[in-house]
């Protein structure tokens, strides 16, 4: 088993506490509040950014030009995503240019960036990598039964499409290619699983 599929492995019980948590079920079954999307979305926004920033950091600490360029390629993932947000955003009412970070957003993004400041590029992967996973796995639990019809159908049509699964197997290989097997990987990886459940809940809560 890769190291990228062994903290999967151990994470599955709070990847199944996301699946269900009620703002992903939520958003699911179509029947997720408006206003609390609407903040998710804003939030989700300034997240990106960060995770933008943490990509290019580590490409420019990446050992060699493969991993320069697959760290380089994710970030074009994110600026797609972006622009993703950029319709929800004008749909949903949502000014990105004014949007202030939560407290679950700014300890999610503080902590990613410090870890690639700080880090190799590897615990950078083992940071970055359950937002990737978690997202592929939701947007594929949810769409199981087929999209559905309703106001949040394109956020459980782009996470369980076909274009954002390699996005995620990408920087899983940086995982395995560049993190290593020890307890400070693991803990890293988990504390940004943890990250997401918080995420989640804080839009919920809003």
């Amino acid at each position: 088993m890769t190291l990228s599929s062994e903290l999967w492995t151990a994470n599955q019980d709070l990847a199944q506490a996301c699946l269900q948590h009620p703002f992903v079920q939520s958003i699911g079954d179509g029947t997720l509040e408006p206003a609390k999307f609407a903040y998710y979305v804003g939030q989700d926004a300034f997240f990106l950014e960060a995770f933008a920033r943490a990509y290019s950091i580590a490409a420019a600490k990446a050992p060699d030009w493969k991993g320069f360029t697959i760290f380089h390629n994710l970030v074009s993932g994110v600026l797609a995503e972006l622009q993703l947000h950029q319709g929800y955003a004008t749909k949903w009412g949502v000014n990105l240019h004014s949007v202030e970070p939560g407290a679950a957003t700014r300890r999610y993004t503080d902590f990613l960036l410090a870890t690639a400041w700080s880090g190799d590029v590897g615990l950078t992967a083992a940071a970055m990598s359950p937002c990737m996973r978690l997202y592929s796995f939701l947007g594929e639990q949810l769409a199981r039964n087929g999209i559905p019809n309703h106001q949040y159908a394109d956020w459980i049509r782009t996470y369980s499409s076909t274009d954002f699964l390699p996005l995620t197997q990408q920087l899983e290989s940086l995982v395995n290619n560049y993190a290593t097997n020890n307890k400070v990987v693991y803990s890293t990886y988990r504390y940004a699983m943890l990250c997401e459940q918080d995420f989640f809940q804080a839009a919920w809560i809003m």
